[in-house]
């Protein structure tokens, strides 16, 4: 029998310490609900009095922005999605080889740096572009909406691709064999059992992908020539002019649809789990595609796997060509200007990168372990103001954080504090949720066994929550430690002379147009990202079938037992 259990309050776990519980609460608050509210108020009120004379410029005098972003938005939402599908289908319904080939470049085209894409579209598509120019002795201008519709779709492509994959392997495919049995062809049973089945996940993908269109500043930027977006003028107008209350306004804008595909997120697909125990092999009997739509997958995903590794091959090359489109002699005088220059900004990276990773891990799962035992209303609450950084739109957070925490002392601004608490909380939420999902499939008289046993708290959560939880710990771990690695949306806002990271120097290279080191920056992001990624997954992953291990030989009844 259970141990009576303590009392409760704000939706707390009973056996949760409610200090600690109390304290991420206020964090919560204090990092995710203040920043938001604070653009909100910044975008209504000009010179302390209420206005909304910044909104209405944006319907009228700057129409075109509005009209350029859901343009570009729109068309990119619909290529991105037409990709995602073609891979996802590849993977989980073709009988086509290469499969493993896909999935890598997937999960490389994850873990690199925004404006890869757009610094590669420049070297090979540009005015001295590798294929245009010197190949083709071509003579025209790849700057506008048609180039930044092309790579914010192959860029997005991977996002909708795995969400897509994630929901198809959950179709129970009793219900496509049974179509099959019954005399549908496989179209039908794609068109009518399969697609519809799957029809949350490609909603979900194309609302998220037209979401980071919107949001996205850094390509038409780059690739836009004078093709301007809301998200850059949202930058231009905080970073350039400081007028922070129309910056506000603009990104208040992008903050609508997100907020929709967020309420969305949350009702389609908020009770899927997010770490399936079913295991999904490349190799298992699959239904396979009718012939021509089989063809027309097969084309859209190596027509993609074909641009990724020609992207990331001219990256790599670009680092040790001397001057790009001019002379392709081979030189290490970008390595040189790294090391002298640059290497600071990418161990700053690291270290900010690995701080975040470990406390979102941390973070993420005591809170499961709080949240994911009680629905109660206030934890319900605070599980939904964690979910929002997760939608927004990274210039409207970054722009959040500097006018909510402006008023720190400079020890906080030049450590990095606001960099990393930044991107933290953008992606507490995947922690939480994983934790969630693992421990709604465990039964809780595990927990109430050590308890009966005159464990305390800590106990529960030293012996069973925190082993139950490794892998929710290692996933957060990898996506904040990813994340804080590329990211520059939301926090070039918050970057100081003494806080510059490597995406930063990244991004300054490629608008000076010194393309070497943005190429090597590039590289080595990626590899970083690769190298710390892969040895803390073996690490733990090791560390953790030497202790299944140990475990098997204790008294310690094993998860299995108690379903």
């Amino acid at each position: 029998m259970a141990v009576k259990r303590s009392s409760k309050l704000c939706g707390a776990s009973f056996d949760a310490p409610f200090c600690l519980y109390l304290f991420l609460a206020v964090n919560v608050f204090i990092f995710i609900l203040w920043p938001t509210l604070a653009v909100l108020k910044e975008s209504v009120f000009v010179h302390g009095v209420f206005s909304l004379e910044h909104y209405r410029d944006l319907f009228t005098i700057n129409q075109s922005l509005v009209r350029n972003s859901l343009f570009v938005g729109l068309w990119t939402t619909f290529f991105a999605l037409f990709i995602g599908l073609c891979c996802a289908l590849y993977v989980t319904h073709s009988k086509n080889k290469g499969k493993k080939v896909v999935l890598a470049v997937l999960l490389l085209s994850l873990i690199s740096p925004p404006f890869v894409s757009s610094l590669a579209y420049i070297m090979l598509f540009g005015r001295r572009g590798l294929v245009t120019w010197k190949l083709l002795g071509l003579h025209w201008s790849p700057y506008g909406p048609h180039g930044v519709i092309l790579i914010e779709s192959i860029s997005f492509a991977t996002i909708a691709a795995f969400l897509i994959i994630a929901v198809l392997q959950g179709v129970d495919q009793s219900l496509e064999q049974a179509s099959l049995d019954l005399g549908a062809s496989r179209w039908h049973t794609l068109w009518r059992i399969t697609l519809p089945l799957a029809k949350p996940g490609i909603i979900t993908a194309a609302l998220i992908v037209f979401i980071r269109s919107l949001s996205d500043f850094g390509t038409p930027m780059f690739i836009g020539g004078n093709y301007n977006v809301l998200a850059t003028q949202a930058y231009m107008t905080a970073i350039g002019s400081y007028d922070f209350p129309k910056a506000s306004a603009i990104s208040t804008l992008l903050l609508i649809p997100a907020f929709i595909v967020f309420l969305l997120y949350r009702k389609i697909l908020g009770k899927v789990p997010m770490l399936s125990s079913k295991t999904a092999s490349v190799d298992e009997d699959l239904l396979g595609l009718p012939l021509w739509v089989n063809c027309i997958v097969f084309i859209g995903t190596w027509g993609f796997v074909f641009f990724e590794l020609m992207k990331y091959g001219t990256i790599f090359c670009g680092a040790f060509t001397k001057t790009w489109g001019v002379n392709f002699s081979f030189t290490l005088q970008h390595i040189k200007i790294l090391k002298l220059t640059k290497l600071s900004s990418l161990i700053r990276s690291i270290q900010y990168s690995v701080i975040a990773a470990l406390t979102a891990g941390i973070m993420g799962v005591l809170l499961a372990w709080f949240l994911g035992r009680k629905n109660r209303p206030m934890a319900r609450v605070i599980d939904f103001i964690a979910d929002l950084p997760f939608i927004l739109p990274g210039p409207f957070f970054g722009i959040a954080y500097l006018l909510a925490f402006n008023w720190l002392p400079e020890f906080f601004l030049g450590t990095g504090f606001l960099v990393i608490t930044n991107c933290i909380y953008r992606q507490l939420t995947l922690g939480i949720k994983s934790g969630i999902s693992v421990l709604n499939q465990i039964n809780t008289e595990l927990e109430d066994a050590v308890k009966d046993q005159g464990g305390s708290d800590i106990y529960v959560l030293k012996d069973v929550i925190l082993p139950l939880l490794k892998s929710t710990f290692l996933v957060s771990f990898i996506n904040t430690f990813t994340f804080t690695m590329t990211t520059i949306g939301g926090i070039i806002f918050l970057i100081t002379p003494y806080t510059k990271v490597a995406t930063v120097e990244m991004f300054d290279a490629i608008q000076q147009g010194d393309i070497g080191v943005g190429s090597v920056m590039a590289s080595v992001i990626i590899i970083v990202v690769m190298i710390i990624n892969a040895a803390f997954s073996y690490v733990l992953l090791h560390k953790g079938k030497n202790s299944s291990k140990k475990v098997r030989r204790s008294h310690v009844p094993s998860i299995e037992a108690t379903r």
